[in-house]
């Protein structure tokens, strides 16, 4: 029996945290694969401290908001309803990923820069290509972000001349897979792994086994498959972005190539 027709009827496996990984599943049950998601992270709120406060209040002395990850758009759409029951007039909203964009443009109903299409992925990297963030002499910009993270995009934001803030609202916990999600990933027993996080995908690496680095892995940049390699993942497939339709568009041309379309 080989190996594939072994597999046949194993479920996709996600690793996107908390709720928005119901989307994901969607899109890629749409797709005609079983989904199984496994919970690697979960965010917590940090609590609000004096210094966010005074920041929030004085969001409208930013020249610009960047806006990290979905976890981070709910916290400033909370602290906007909180203490601006008007809108801060010609707030500039950025978002590195389309998720990102479209909860604060549902929740503010302001326009939300995001990278473009061209570049084919939704990271830091490309958003920072934008033509309004090249030049940032004498600008504040806000960051709205979670504990720790990627330096690259307040380093470079600096480098360009802006005076940066970041707030940090939210924490990321790692979490240990169970005894059964541990047997899957030591027997491979899945079609393929969805990560969009280079924090999750070196912590997935400690459980999986020389089957699982073998087995396909999608990931959403090609940060994250240079990432993978280094790990050890032998087939990482890079999706055109991180949102639903980009991972399980990914997820069908990897699994079942006649369905990729």
């Amino acid at each position: 029996m080989t190996r594939a027709f072994a597999l046949t009827g194993a479920p996709v496996v996600i690793t996107r945290p908390g709720k928005r990984a119901g989307a994901l599943a969607e899109a890629i049950e749409a797709r005609g694969l079983p989904v199984s998601h496994l919970e690697l992270m979960a965010h917590q709120h940090v609590p609000e401290t004096a210094q966010m406060r005074a920041t929030w209040l004085d969001i409208d002395h930013f020249h610009k908001v960047v806006v990290i990850s979905p976890a981070a758009a709910e916290r400033l759409i909370a602290a906007l309803d909180r203490y601006w029951p008007q809108l801060p007039q010609g707030l500039m909203l950025y978002a590195v990923g389309k998720a990102t964009a479209a909860l604060l443009h549902e929740a503010l109903g302001l326009r939300v820069r995001v990278p473009s299409p061209t570049m084919g992925e939704e990271t830091s990297e490309a958003l920072l290509q934008l033509g309004s963030l090249r030049d940032l002499e004498h600008q504040r910009v806000l960051l709205v972000a979670g504990e720790g993270g990627r330096p690259v995009l307040a380093d470079c934001l600096a480098q360009r001349g802006a005076a940066v803030t970041r707030i940090e609202v939210y924490r990321r916990q790692l979490l240990t897979p169970s005894s059964e999600a541990k047997a899957m990933l030591d027997q491979a027993h899945y079609r393929a792994l969805v990560v969009s996080s280079g924090e999750i995908l070196e912590h997935l690496a400690r459980w999986c086994s020389q089957t699982a680095f073998e087995q396909p892995l999608v990931v959403s940049s090609q940060r994250l498959a240079r990432l993978a390699e280094e790990l050890g993942f032998c087939v990482p497939v890079v999706a055109s972005g991180a949102s639903p339709a980009a991972l399980a568009a990914a997820v069908a041309r990897t699994c079942d190539p006649k369905d990729a379309e």
